[in-house]
């Protein structure tokens, strides 16, 4: 019988069940008693809300976390505490309003040259006018869903390059949450290094496994 406790990892735009790190804390908490478990969702939030809600439903996960993009994603999972890699509150407002864009002509095709996908197991991205327009009302869901509290806390590289997009705000983070965060030297996507001497050891506390030379 398995007893793993599972934790639910909510990749971002593109990722997939393939993406780099959950993969590396797959390896890092094997033989943990935790089981990371990564999906690839739909890029339409609403459909990908109701794939992540069956995983919920199905895998009981004792932590959420959420990378990116698919912060605001895990934000709308109510009743587990959440963990966050460079998380992008300000991304649904950015892509809503690029929702315009893919009404003209190659619109769409032009947006797909600029955010690529890589092969495998990952998000397939739907440029459409009817899915970016959902992101507006996605973001307003996620900031629903947390205003009844819970745990929130969050990692910041500080050589993160989305910060000049206004994807990543610190601004934002603090006035919902406060200052449950931390920065570390590196980039929007967590280095090696830093998943293993940050994520990994505060997955450990909030999962109360201990240290992992316990």
């Amino acid at each position: 019988m398995n007893t793993d406790r599972n934790i639910l990892y909510i990749h971002g735009m593109g990722g997939g069940g393939d993406s780099r790190i959950p993969k590396l804390l797959q390896e890092r908490l094997a033989g943990r008693g935790l089981e990371v478990l990564v999906r690839t969702y739909d890029f339409d939030p609403e459909s990908g809300f109701r794939q992540i809600s069956s995983w919920v439903e199905e895998f009981h996960p004792v932590l959420v976390i959420g990378e990116s993009l698919g912060a605001i994603q895990a934000m709308r999972v109510k009743g587990v505490p959440h963990l966050y890699v460079s998380p992008a509150l300000g991304a649904p407002r950015f892509l809503y309003r690029l929702c315009w864009i893919p009404l003209l002509p190659g619109g769409s095709a032009l947006l797909h040259r600029i955010w690529k996908v890589k092969e495998g197991d990952r998000q397939a991205l739907k440029f459409e006018y009817p899915v970016l327009k959902k992101y507006k009302a996605h973001w307003e869901e996620a900031l629903e869903a947390v205003a009844g509290g819970g745990y929130h806390y969050a990692f910041f590289g500080r050589k993160d390059h989305y910060k000049k997009w206004g994807v990543v705000r610190l601004s934002t983070w603090r006035k919902l949450f406060g200052d449950t965060f931390q920065e570390y030297e590196g980039t929007h996507f967590m280095e090696e290094e830093f998943v293993y001497s940050l994520l990994v050891p505060k997955i450990l506390e909030l999962t109360g496994e201990g240290p992992l030379d316990a």
